[in-house]
């Protein structure tokens, strides 16, 4: 009896062994192939979060969904309640394992206002966002696969000055779609175009379209317009197997402008590290209207009431203003 105890027990420590040695060996090689990896290439991993406040319009809602659909890593989630605290995004990223955020601040109904942020350290950016055309908006004939994966074209002006370089790296982080992340695509057909033009940053997308060269004829119009016809039977000669194509950029939409307010130094809050001090807010250019609007009606009121006065001291009123004193020779004073 012994004995049969001790076989058994010899023969679960030898098979216990052996797992351990089977599972040491797999965890060696996934480490070691681990460490070639990360040594290689760094996995580029961004996730962005988008969402938007309370009082938002159809148009901003719209291009939300527009830019939700280009960008096949981001999330988005319901509408946020508070405008005062916003650092419960922060919570609201870590939450969904974002580690960006890109958030639609709507004012009065009117304004829009964008926050790019690095959740959870920063930096962050707000921006004011201004002449918006959705895809709906536009009827461009241009189109890109859904999924795909953008290229990101910057202007040199980006490289001029610190707070454009912060600016060119929170847009490449959010816009540039890393290889291989969540409903991605492997295409690239589509153009995403950063510009600044006015101390303001343009923001266009255009499809990238081949052709085969000499299948397009331009051909004159009436107005002197020229247009495309496709001939069938002329073909172009194949020299090799790469056939060199004609590649043209065409608009999908949408499109805005971005005016850069403030940049702090954390995530949704911290010190502010860059201030646009030739920024005037809506507020401002809305009021001043109505106070020139209210000057000219203050005016012509002024000169009314000037109008009265003058006319009371001529005694040309009929009731009002100020009587004329009787002259002491008159005859209806000598002869009363």
């Amino acid at each position: 009896m012994f004995q049969v105890k001790r076989f058994t027990l010899e023969w679960y420590c030898n098979g216990m062994a052996a797992v351990y040695k089977s599972l040491s060996k797999t965890t060696g090689k996934r480490d070691s192939e681990d460490g070639e990896k990360t040594i290689g290439s760094r996995k580029n991993k961004q996730r962005v979060l988008i969402l938007s406040s309370r009082g938002i319009t159809y148009r901003h809602r719209h291009l939300l969904n527009d830019l939700y659909s280009l960008l096949p890593h981001s999330r988005k989630d319901a509408k946020l309640d508070t405008k005062t605290k916003l650092y419960q995004l922060n919570e609201l990223a870590e939450l969904y394992n974002c580690n960006n955020v890109f958030f639609f601040e709507a004012r009065k109904g009117k304004d829009l206002y964008l926050w790019m942020s690095k959740a959870p350290n920063g930096p962050t950016v707000k921006m004011h966002l201004q002449n918006l055309h959705t895809m709906e908006e536009l009827h461009f004939t241009g189109n890109c696969l859904k999924g795909s994966r953008p290229v990101l074209s910057f202007d040199a002006s980006f490289e001029s000055q610190p707070h454009l370089r912060v600016i060119k790296e929170l847009l490449s982080h959010i816009f540039g779609v890393p290889k291989g992340a969540r409903k991605t695509k492997p295409f690239v057909d589509h153009v995403m175009g950063f510009t600044i033009a006015d101390g303001k940053i343009w923001i266009r997308c255009y499809q990238i379209n081949e052709t085969e060269p000499g299948k397009q004829k331009p051909l004159p119009e009436a107005n002197g317009a020229p247009t495309t016809e496709t001939k069938a039977e002329e073909k172009p000669k194949k020299t090799g197997k790469n056939t060199d194509t004609n590649i043209t950029l065409v608009e999908i939409g949408p499109r805005f402008v971005l005016t850069p307010i403030v940049i702090l130094e954390s995530s949704f809050g911290g010190p502010v590290i860059y201030e646009n001090k030739e920024f005037v807010s809506p507020n401002q250019i809305r009021a001043d209207l109505r106070r020139g609007k209210a000057g000219k009606y203050n005016a012509r009121a002024e000169q009314g009431v000037d109008r009265k006065v003058k006319r009371g001291d001529l005694g040309l009123n009929t009731h009002g203003g100020r009587r004329t004193e009787r002259d002491a020779l008159d005859e209806k004073m000598l002869f009363a």
